[in-house]
């Protein structure tokens, strides 16, 4: 009857034979008040010692699966197992529209599937062969010593304060007015995001962002029934005059800003455009949601303050980001810093959702930051990262037939294509070939890009990126005569 137990190398052996034991009983394989072999018995049946018997049965016991007779062994509990008819539901027909546009913009699952043998520019995800784990260990277990019986307990539902008070003291460092601000720790930018959709009034129903944008906010966007009005991009940002012209067409409920590296298309939006979009929106008492991705990851040119620091001692910008892109997206940290009447608000809305963020997430990120790892870190994967970028611009220059190439750092390129060219069709043919991308089509509001792709470089190693691109570039030039 035991004959099927099989050892797993990585879990202690008393635990696995209990969980046998106990699938057996629930199962209705051993029934109530059956006799089980004796700890020598099984023991030598198994083969495991059997001091491991006895302790499977002492916790089987103490959980109310077997019983013990003095002198007569071990007994199977009355432990009940009957089941009620089964029925059989059609989820899909019980779920909401939400849930079915959801799944419907899933692009995880309707997307490429990865292998270990393409090369995939897919991905804008941090390079893990650059994690800094010995620094994480170390700081992870100074924190554990300091305050391990408080971190592994229930958190606020605003945040740990200590990192709170680092990451205010960091955007002060950014030259953010912090006076009459407060911050918020999210489960990363996509829950604040979630978060403030769900929270602020809508009364148009409009949101205005820059067109193509960032695919998990659009999806937000749609999801929270939001009409989303794109303004074209230009090389420097947002183009102004389309912005003044939609300005006076429409009322917006919010705007939604990605100025520095933009996702999809890298640019960085200039100094005096930020100066005019702050005007702009400030006129039409606006609030702007900016969005701070990949802020950190310069590799040229001179800092650009972040929207949240134009707007001085006004409260109109909502700032929203993570260290997922930088640091490490295992930890789902990322925190809203907005008026301290919002962030009142917004706690209470948190609270009623998740509780609190993992404290111990915090707590371990906050240890990291204090202890300086992160600007040790940061210098590191700038200078790799800087590489794979001027390495993937090289190579679409010389290899790539494009019409426009735009990315000012960070870790993607936007490749436009001519337009009579469609960069799904491409991507069938390129899949062939062994490389994906990302086609760009998904990150537009008004379903144009078609003649578009993301190029994401941050996991790829720099012979891996050349080959991509020289594969993408000798398909474009012998398929379309490019």
């Amino acid at each position: 009857m035991f004959n099927d137990f099989k050892l797993m190398d990585d879990r202690p052996i008393y635990i696995q034979l209990k969980d046998y034991l106990k699938k057996k009983i629930t199962n209705g394989q051993l029934l109530a008040h059956q006799k089980l072999p004796s700890t020598r018995e099984l023991s030598k049946l198994l083969s495991i010692s059997r001091n491991t018997v006895l302790t499977a049965y002492a916790d089987l016991e103490q959980e109310g699966f077997i019983f013990a007779v003095k002198g007569k062994g071990h007994f199977v509990d009355a432990v009940e197992t009957a089941k009620s008819p089964a029925i059989h539901l059609d989820w899909t027909q019980k779920t909401n529209t939400t849930t079915q546009l959801a799944e419907a913009l899933d692009l995880m699952k309707h997307g490429v599937r990865r292998t270990k043998e393409m090369i995939s520019f897919n991905s804008i995800a941090p390079d893990e062969a650059l994690f800094d784990v010995e620094n994480v260990k170390r700081a992870f277990l100074q924190r554990m010593a300091i305050e391990g019986h408080i971190v592994l307990n229930y958190g606020y539902a605003k945040g740990y304060k200590p990192l709170i008070d680092y990451l205010l003291h960091y955007m002060e460092m950014k030259g953010v007015d912090i006076a009459n601000k407060d911050m918020l720790i999210t489960n990363g930018f996509t829950e604040g995001l979630d978060i403030l959709l769900s929270s602020l009034q809508k009364n148009s129903g409009r949101i205005l962002c820059e067109n193509p944008t960032h695919h998990s906010a659009l999806k937000l966007f749609k999801l929270h029934g939001y009409e989303v009005q794109g303004i074209d991009m230009e090389d420097d940002g947002m183009a102004i005059d389309a912005l003044d012209q939609a300005l006076s067409e429409h009322t917006f409920d919010l705007a939604y800003l990605i100025p520095s590296y933009h996702n999809p298309t890298g640019i960085v939006t200039s100094s005096e455009k930020r100066m005019a979009l702050m005007r702009r929106l400030s006129e039409q008492q606006i609030p702007i949601i900016e969005d701070g991705f990949n802020e950190e990851l310069r590799y040229s040119g001179s800092h650009l303050a972040p929207l949240a620091t134009f707007a001085g001692q006004g409260n109109q910008v909502i700032y929203v980001s993570s260290f997922s892109k930088i640091l490490f997206p295992g930890l789902r940290v990322g925190w809203i810093l907005a008026d301290k009447a919002l962030i009142h608000s917004l706690e209470s809305v948190k609270r009623a959702r998740t509780i609190h963020s993992s404290t111990l997430d915090q707590a371990l990120l906050y240890q990291y930051l204090h202890d300086g790892y992160f600007e040790k870190y940061l210098k590191k994967v700038k200078a790799a990262y800087k590489k794979k970028y001027e390495c993937t611009v090289y190579y679409c220059k010389h290899y790539l037939p494009y019409k426009r190439l735009a990315g000012d750092g960070g870790l993607h390129l936007f490749i436009e294509l001519e337009d009579a060219l469609d960069a799904r069709k491409l991507l069938k043919l390129c899949l062939q070939k062994g490389v994906s991308f990302f086609p760009g089509d998904v990150f537009y509001t008004d379903n144009k890009g078609k003649n578009t792709l993301r190029l994401g470089f941050s996991r790829l190693k720099e012979e891996e990126i050349a080959l991509g691109i020289q594969t993408i570039g000798h398909i474009l030039k012998h398929e379309y005569g490019g």
